[in-house]
């Protein structure tokens, strides 16, 4: 069963627009990216990724994502099915 999580990030001032257009463009072996969305709000850009198992997820996330320059922080949310 695949695993989706959101990646709520928080870039550098002025650098929003810059990060939301390397996450759309991120190509992954770890995960698959499903959307990516600037937002308003307290975090800059939310993305969606799904991914094999969660190991892969993190990988993604912390190899690929928390490399692009202009990210600050990152919060990852897991959908869970209930």
């Amino acid at each position: 069963m695949a695993i989706r999580g959101y990646v709520l990030v928080e870039t550098e001032v002025g650098r929003t627009q810059a990060v939301g257009m390397e996450l759309r463009r991120l190509t992954s072996q770890a995960a698959q990216v499903l959307a990516v969305d600037t937002v308003t709000g307290p975090f800059d850009v939310i993305m969606q990724l799904e991914a094999e198992d969660l190991d892969r997820l993190g990988k993604c996330i912390t190899d690929e994502v928390q490399q692009i320059d202009g990210i600050q922080r990152t919060t990852t949310c897991l959908a869970v099915n209930l």
